[in-house]
């Protein structure tokens, strides 16, 4: 394969390509791709008019595009097998391409503040045009029928009427576990990597809703933005959810534009986006564009089941659950990585191992981390940092000992401060494999 000329080509366009990221990313951004991982290959799909930058990334016109059938690219890039790689991202892995996911290993998650670099991708739509994330222009208007004075902001006007606040905020993904579920749930199959915590900095969400008055009967809050339905459907939204006013008014829940004290990436909502620390992902809305203040539960799409809902009841897996009988998911589930060491290393017997990482609990602080070197029959205690402030998660260290040469794998489980603690193993089966939050664990070979 190595010497086929027309291998080579390949090669050559992908590069193209990457290159191309590199010199104009707003010309790139044009390209949305799809990872077809049964077949091992991989298409794109066009959108804005992406003809020019394809042609751009080719080194060559294309005589026949008019032609070329809406939603492909050349076959040229659909044989590339050159690693996909996000802008602003690194060492990711990958889940989909259209929308883009993508996770971060746990040993990249070592940082007490998730570096931008390293904070996962969830997209239930297709990336908004980077031509129109433009801060100078952007505004968010907030409505709904609960909402006594509908208003629109500039970004500038937040940032000028409101007072700014900073916070080191968990947000993780409803569905992160979901690859240990048995029968296999639907979706992206995460394994531990979709959860980060950097610092968000914005207005509280609570004194703009308050400034624009909130009415009686306001029961919840409602986000849309600027991302497209994956049809490309300009009519449809790709995700529109929300929660209740309990959780809006709460101090940390933040109308925000800078993540670690710079602009929010692109792929994270630049530049603004909702943050509900502590509950799933989804309800933290990226590229914000408008919240809705509703007399109802919100009623946007992947808001009613079996979107982010569960069981109210246990089931066996599975079992085919009426949408009636399933539960909007709110505060997420008590859980813990261990991101250091990376899993598969050998270590000196007699030595001892130092190993660390955080824990969080939705609404919640965590009390107690426990590790253990021999499947939970026995476990230690660690120490346990206290948060930075509510919602952001906390860091826990041990150091381990080894009676002896041999395979270990070093489990780590938390406990809430309502007396939760972690299953050993995967809790209970649900359709769309959410909350998963059995223990990590590491393997480790002394030697």
């Amino acid at each position: 394969m190595a010497n086929d000329p027309s291998h080579q080509n390949d090669k050559k366009v992908s590069r193209g390509l990457h290159e191309l990221y590199a010199e104009d990313p707003i010309k790139a951004d044009e390209l949305v791709w799809d990872r077809e991982t049964d077949a091992g290959s991989r298409r794109g799909f066009l959108k804005r008019g992406g003809m020019l930058a394809m042609a751009t990334a080719i080194g060559a016109s294309i005589p026949f595009a008019s032609n070329m059938p809406a939603g492909l690219i050349p076959a040229a890039f659909a044989q590339s097998d050159e690693p996909f790689t996000l802008p602003g991202k690194e060492g990711l892995t990958i889940l989909n391409d259209r929308p883009i996911n993508a996770e971060t290993p746990p040993h990249l998650l070592d940082d007490e503040v998730t570096p931008a670099k390293h904070m996962f991708v969830r997209n239930n739509g297709l990336l908004p045009n980077v031509k129109a994330l433009d801060p100078a222009t952007w505004t968010l208007e907030i409505a709904g029928e609960s909402c006594e004075t509908p208003t629109t902001f500039t970004l500038t006007e937040l940032k000028s009427r409101f007072k700014h606040h900073s916070y080191q905020l968990t947000v993780e993904c409803g569905g992160n576990g979901r690859s240990e579920f048995s029968p296999a749930a639907s979706g992206n199959q995460w394994t531990t990597g979709a959860v980060a915590s950097p610092k968000f900095t914005g207005v509280r969400l609570r004194d703009v809703l308050e400034a624009c008055g909130i009415k009686q009967d306001a029961v919840y809050i409602g986000y849309y933005g600027g991302d497209l339905h994956p049809s490309g459907d300009p009519s449809k939204e790709s995700i529109s959810r929300g929660v209740p006013m309990s959780k809006a008014l709460e101090d940390e829940t933040l109308i925000a534009w800078a993540m670690n004290d710079e602009d929010i990436p692109m792929l994270n909502g630049h530049p603004l986006r909702l943050v509900c620390g502590g509950w799933p992902a989804s309800t933290s809305g990226k590229w914000l564009k408008k919240i809705v203040v509703r007399n109802q539960v919100h009623d946007g799409n992947k808001m009613a089941a079996p979107s982010y809902t569960v069981p109210k009841y246990p089931v066996a897996p599975g079992t085919q659950v009426p949408n009636e009988d399933m539960e909007i998911i709110e505060s997420m589930p008590v859980k813990s990585l261990i991101t250091f060491p990376k899993t598969g290393i050998s270590h000196p017997q007699g030595q001892p191992l130092q190993v660390r990482g955080h824990a969080w609990a939705g609404d919640l602080d965590v009390t107690e981390l426990h590790v253990s070197i021999d499947f939970g029959i026995t476990w230690q205690k660690a120490e346990l940092k206290a948060p930075a402030n509510r919602l952001a998660w906390q860091h826990w260290n041990s150091v381990l000992n080894f009676p002896e040469k041999g395979y270990y794998e070093i489990w780590a489980r938390a406990v809430d401060s309502e007396g939760k603690a972690q299953p050993m193993v995967v809790p209970g089966w649900n359709p769309r494999g959410y909350l998963n939050n059995a223990c990590h664990r590491i393997a480790v070979q002394i030697v």
